[in-house]
């Protein structure tokens, strides 16, 4: 059986991953803060490992270097890196934390492939009118976590993935139309200023939106 770490295994992205890993018969190590203090350890005997940073961390390309050497250290020989649609956004800071740590995945001598996820659609309430900070009408490329979950398994179990990087969405749609879909209205609300970086996020949204592809996805599935 294949023992698969899942760096960041215990929010909804890792939990997506390792169930994904499981239906396909693989052994699915989940791995969070408490595994840190010697991740080279909690790594042993896996033989790819995904790669999930904490949540608008504030300096994401030291923590991917550090588990890099961790998985180094330990003897893993590839990396699946989630980082996110449109890394690339200069108004964006955790995108380009997200950018600069692509390129380290890319120079770290691991074999690696990157996934760069649209918005979730998990992300928004659809049981009831649904209010978002930005433009109800902006485009988005939409992700479903099972899909994620079912790509990365795909990406780490199979061969062919080396030195690729995939943008992944389920659909693309405004916040409006899955919200007709599902028979409840959308509407903007205020920005509850929770955090500097997703006042920023939600005013490039405003202005536009996230699209993402979708035939990367479907091709990944079929």
């Amino acid at each position: 059986m294949t023992r698969v770490a899942v760096l960041g295994g215990h929010g909804k992205t890792g939990r997506a991953v390792c169930s994904a890993l499981t239906e396909r018969s693989a052994q699915a190590v989940p791995l969070g803060r408490a595994d840190q203090a010697d991740l080279p350890s909690a790594l042993a005997g896996c033989a790819a490992a995904y790669l999930i940073a904490p949540n608008l961390h504030p300096d994401e390309p030291t923590y991917v270097a550090d588990a890099l050497a961790a998985l180094a250290a330990a003897g893993v020989g590839r990396v699946v890196y989630h980082s996110v649609a449109s890394p690339y956004l200069p108004d964006l800071p955790h995108h380009l934390g997200k950018a600069v740590s692509e390129d380290l995945v890319r120079r770290s001598g691991l074999a690696w492939t990157i996934l760069q996820p649209g918005v979730y659609l998990q992300n928004l309430d659809l049981s009831a009118t649904v209010r978002v900070p930005y433009d109800v009408d902006a485009p988005f490329g939409f992700l479903d976590l099972a899909d994620l979950g079912a790509a990365a398994a795909t990406v780490l179990l199979a061969d062919g993935h080396d030195g690729a990087t995939y943008e992944l969405a389920s659909r693309r749609a405004t916040v409006r139309e899955l919200a007709e879909e599902a028979g409840v209205a959308a509407e903007r609300g205020p920005d509850p200023r929770e955090h500097p970086w997703l006042t920023a996020m939600f005013d490039y949204y405003d202005r536009h939106g996230l699209p993402a592809g979708t035939l990367t996805l479907r091709a990944l599935l079929a």
